[in-house]
């Protein structure tokens, strides 16, 4: 009682920003399960965890770091950290600094603002814990010298919640399977999110804008996409969503827009596994689909593929050739629904004319929708120089 006593009087003194307090000695003061709530003001980091205990800020506490190393480490299992602001690591990659670490598990990390950071929240073998609701800002660097946002690194049946990310590189998931991200914002990055050897995860609901890549999948079989939505991906040579090597994922009800390619697939045969693709929405993207590589064997159902400047694109003929079509709503079709039940009386094709020779020449990419290329085209389509390669057939495409 002597003890906690003394913990309560330090509290009760008011934190100067400009000599912030120690915090180490606080939270060595801070027994087993117990909580420490800061009083309003600053204090110095780095600190570190190791004990369970509850860190509350109140919105009204700052630890400040040295701008050396990560603020805030916990080393320890059942630690909570909610309504702290947390500001002000190093700068370090190979260190990787970062605002919070967490090793342990059974964390929870909520409610909490981080900024001036390398990392923010980096989680290093961490399972059953929880993210959610925090307000991650990295440091003013050029995009390739910035640290991740959030970052797991073999972690497991974790929930990625309700977070504000920005100005960061990526939200990384490395070997790290059976974690839900779910309802997360990120703008202004490199890869909205990466995910590499990392099976099983749910990524659903969340919001990703003005990354080079949105979703980059490598390595990583049965994912669920759900319902997120990618906008304006259109640098790093990526696109919205990339799947590359990775089996039997569902990807449904999600919205991909204005992006430099809806979405790219390069995955391994059909005899080895499938994407199904459901329900989604590719629009206003400079090329809605590429298949590179492979024969494919993916399946594409219900989809909607609006105001693309190409909606398919391939790396070589017989590229995505086993793929199955049915359901989707294409704007180039150019059929008719005589009998009225909302699909379309012929088959819906698309074919290769003028435009292979970008896609099989990535030279010529540069010289894509050009005034020649486009009257080759128009040519090639009125009186073919040779057969033209059918990329795909939907037979039941809808019309609305």
């Amino acid at each position: 009682m002597k003890r906690l006593g003394c913990v309560l009087a330090l509290l009760a003194l008011p934190a100067l920003a400009a000599f912030p307090a120690p915090l180490q000695p606080l939270i060595d003061a801070t027994p087993a399960g117990g909580t420490l709530r800061l009083a309003p003001g600053a204090y110095a980091g780095p600190a570190t965890i190791s004990r369970p205990l509850t860190l509350e800020g109140g919105h009204q506490a700052v630890i400040v770091g040295d701008g050396k190393s990560t603020v805030l480490s916990v080393a320890a299992n059942g630690v909570t950290l909610r309504g702290l602001r947390i500001t002000g690591s190093g700068d370090s990659h190979d260190r990787i600094d970062a605002g919070i670490l967490l090793e342990g598990d059974d964390h929870l990390v909520e409610d909490n603002e981080i900024d001036d950071v390398l990392f923010g929240i980096h989680l290093k073998r961490v399972n059953r814990s929880r993210v959610s609701a925090n307000r991650v800002s990295g440091k003013p660097l050029a995009l390739g010298l910035r640290g991740d946002a959030i970052r797991l690194w073999y972690s497991q049946h974790n929930v990625i919640e309700g977070n504000r990310f920005a100005q960061a590189r990526d939200l990384t998931f490395a070997n790290s399977a059976d974690n839900r991200i779910v309802g997360n914002q990120f703008s202004d990055g490199r890869y909205g999110m990466h995910v590499i050897f990392s099976p099983r995860l749910l990524v659903e609901n969340n919001r990703l804008s003005d990354t080079g890549t949105g979703i980059i999948v490598l390595y990583s079989p049965d994912l669920v996409l759900r319902g997120n939505r990618v906008a304006h991906a259109l640098t790093d040579g990526g696109g919205g969503i990339v799947f590359k090597e990775s089996n039997d994922a569902l990807v449904e009800n999600n919205e991909v827009l204005h992006c430099s390619v809806g979405l790219r697939v390069d995955a391994p045969p059909a005899s080895v596994g499938r994407l199904t693709v459901r329900n989604n929405r590719f629009a206003h993207n400079i090329v809605g689909l590429f298949f590179y590589g492979e024969e494919g064997g993916h399946r594409f159902f219900d989809n909607r593929f609006e105001n693309n400047l190409n909606t398919v694109a391939i790396s070589a003929p017989g590229a995505g050739s086993a793929n199955v079509w049915r359901g989707n709503y294409w704007d180039d079709y150019q059929g008719f629904d005589r009998n009225g039940d909302g699909f379309g009386d012929m088959p819906h094709e698309v074919h290769l004319f003028a435009d292979r020779i970008w896609m099989e020449t990535p030279l010529a990419t540069f010289f894509r929708n050009s005034p020649v290329l486009e009257m080759l085209d128009f040519l090639e389509r009125l009186a073919p120089f040779s057969t033209p390669h059918r990329v795909l057939q939907d037979p039941r495409p809808r019309m609305q």
